[in-house]
């Protein structure tokens, strides 16, 4: 189907893919929680947009480029990692109290969209895995047209995964504004987690 080479392992593939938490899903998640169904879609966009680019980009043959040049392929991974401790950090410093006045400032949903943005394309490793995947599901005679479809499917379903996981988790934190204690630990558990990214995907640039 849409000359893809085992579409339905290739469908299968991607939602795999979407199951694997990431940075990605920390900050669409963190979004949610913090301001709600646009905060959550701002960062589900933003995730959108930087895979966008590193599929683009790994068509376009921009991965054999970085894999010639490992200073720039290091100097991204650290901008990546820090990035990520720098988010990190922000959560494990968020007060979070009882006083039901005390809400959750109103930030734009732009401003997580280019959060997001900026958690997934300091992440370099992502076109390296766009440029190992695509090719197990392209024929030999892949036409332009076919690289769009691929694009264009991984494309739809992360949006409708990504959205899923907004809905369900402004579900959750509704019901955790109750309870401070639960909302300081699952912030906290958030921060330590972009961290914790951060730090593996500098270790792994070692």
């Amino acid at each position: 189907m849409f000359d893809i080479q085992n579409y339905y392992s290739f469908i299968g593939a991607i939602l795999l893919f979407q199951l694997i938490p990431g940075a990605g899903t920390i900050a669409i998640l963190n979004a949610t929680a913090r301001n709600g169904i646009k905060a959550g879609l701002g960062a589900v966009f933003g995730t959108l947009l930087g895979d966008f680019v590193f599929m683009i980009a790994a068509l376009a043959g921009l991965a054999a480029i970085m894999q010639q040049n490992p200073l720039l392929f290091e100097l991204l991974q650290y901008f990546g990692a820090a990035y990520l401790c720098w988010l990190g950090i922000g959560l494990l410093r968020t007060k979070i109290t009882s006083d039901s006045n005390n809400q959750e400032p109103k930030k734009a949903a732009s401003l997580y969209l280019k959060q997001a943005f900026f958690v997934s394309i300091t992440n370099p490793k992502v076109i390296l895995f766009f440029v190992a995947f695509f090719p197990l599901f392209l024929r030999p005679n892949a036409s332009t047209t076919t690289l769009v479809a691929m694009i264009v499917h991984v494309t739809l379903i992360s949006l409708l995964y990504q959205t899923l996981l907004v809905l369900l988790g402004n579900s959750l934190a509704l019901k955790l504004k109750a309870f401070p204690f639960a909302r300081r630990i699952a912030t906290r558990l958030a921060g330590i987690a972009l961290i914790a990214f951060g730090i593996k995907l500098a270790i792994n640039n070692r």
